[in-house]
């Protein structure tokens, strides 16, 4: 996967979040009645999160167990979700077809939610992957600079977010999820569409992953007024945040993660972890694949052995995390908890590299930023959950 794709991916965010001033663009609007207006979305014909996320455990010692997984359909909760920079279409602004990207996606970032609440993931015409690699290459597509286009991505989102409201949501509390681009856009949504505003008391949680979203310094507020980080697993009407980095590569000088430009501001750090009492990462990692490349190899779970074929693996206890501030910045620091001793591999995937193999130290592990803590993520939201329908 060359470093041109996965900068787009986070670039995409900052690209985004920074048009709030923009123009109403000239692009018509989408019809989210339509249900192919959709990846996800309940009784919908082919929702792409209704698939297979089984998962091997894999031990220390090398043995192992196969998880079974199943959505519930009368989830007391709906998910909100908005996907990262993925689309590989030609062009500034991508189409509402639902590609292979697309649908990875889904896969890796949303659908093990389905467990504790009812998923819409919306289409929207993002800011392509194409688009942003020509613009990191000094060879703008006609159109990539133009307020405009950088806003249609944005009204689609505002527009399947009103469309569910009015005709989906039917009162119950929803938690918003976005990653990269998607964060980017749910950092726009937010404030002009729920913070402050009566539908606020619905919202459960913002899980707003691998970006950087701006709190006061010691503080828990920022670019959400009214809406907190979350401080514990119970809480409800807060944000988890945060962006990840190994302890073995941290965050460089030219970081893109882990600080804001806001001088009286600072990046947040929520790990979904420490929120449950554990240090212990719960990863669901890929089994041969990862948002940005379908073709990226698995490594080697167990010496010696065949790696199993379910679409996911689970190593209990071997990442661990937490939320560190070094050298002024703020971020999710994984450490693999690696032992030579024992058959488990030492290493998992995630970085970013380009020509050559070589990493790509300011990006950090956003490949993974979702994957490496999504079964306690997965737990935090059915605690919030819990605890929301409580105090109806």
């Amino acid at each position: 996967m060359k470093v041109l794709t996965i900068a787009a991916a986070a670039l995409g965010a900052g690209l985004l979040a920074g048009a709030a001033g923009a123009q109403t663009p000239s692009y018509p609007k989408n019809d989210y009645a339509k249900p192919e207006a959709w990846l996800c979305k309940p009784g919908k014909a082919g929702d792409a999160c209704a698939i297979d996320m089984t998962t091997t455990v894999i031990k220390a010692d090398g043995s192992s167990s196969v998880e079974a997984w199943k959505a519930d359909p009368k989830a007391p909760i709906d998910c909100f979700y908005v996907y990262p920079t993925v689309s590989t279409d030609p062009g500034v602004v991508s189409d509402m077809t639902a590609n292979a990207e697309e649908l990875n996606v889904v896969k890796q970032q949303l659908a093990r939610f389905g467990s504790k609440c009812r998923i819409y993931a919306p289409l929207y015409r993002q800011f392509t992957l194409t688009a942003l690699r020509a613009m990191v290459e000094g060879k703008p597509i006609p159109g990539a600079t133009d307020p405009a286009v950088r806003q249609v991505g944005y009204n689609d989102v505002v527009d399947a977010w009103n469309y569910y409201l009015a005709n989906d949501n039917k009162g119950r509390g929803v938690v918003l999820i976005g990653h990269s681009q998607g964060s980017g856009l749910l950092q726009r949504l937010i404030p002009a569409e729920i913070d402050g505003k009566p539908v606020q008391k619905q919202l459960i949680s913002a899980l707003i992953l691998g970006s950087n979203l701006p709190v006061t310094k010691g503080g828990d507020t920022g670019a959400f007024k009214t809406i907190p980080t979350c401080k514990t697993a119970d809480q409800t009407g807060c944000v988890i945040s945060y962006a990840t980095f190994r302890d073995t590569i941290p965050p460089p000088a030219n970081s893109r993660f882990g600080r804001v430009q806001q001088a009286d501001m600072e990046a947040a750090c929520v790990n979904p972890a420490a929120l449950l009492g554990h240090a212990d990462l719960h990863a669901y990692l890929a089994n041969g694949m990862n948002i940005a490349s379908s073709s990226a190899a698995a490594p080697e779970w167990v010496k010696g052995k065949p790696n199993p074929k379910t679409p996911f693996v689970s190593v209990p206890g071997l990442i661990s995390g937490k939320c560190v501030s070094k050298d002024g910045l703020n971020y999710l620091e994984a450490h693999v908890n690696a032992d030579p001793a024992d058959p488990r591999t030492d290493t998992i995937n995630g970085d970013v590299t380009g020509p050559g193999g070589v990493i790509a130290k300011d990006w950090g592990l956003h490949l993974i930023d979702a994957n490496i803590a999504m079964g306690d993520l997965v737990e935090v939201v059915g605690r919030q959950s819990k605890a929301y329908l409580a105090k109806k």
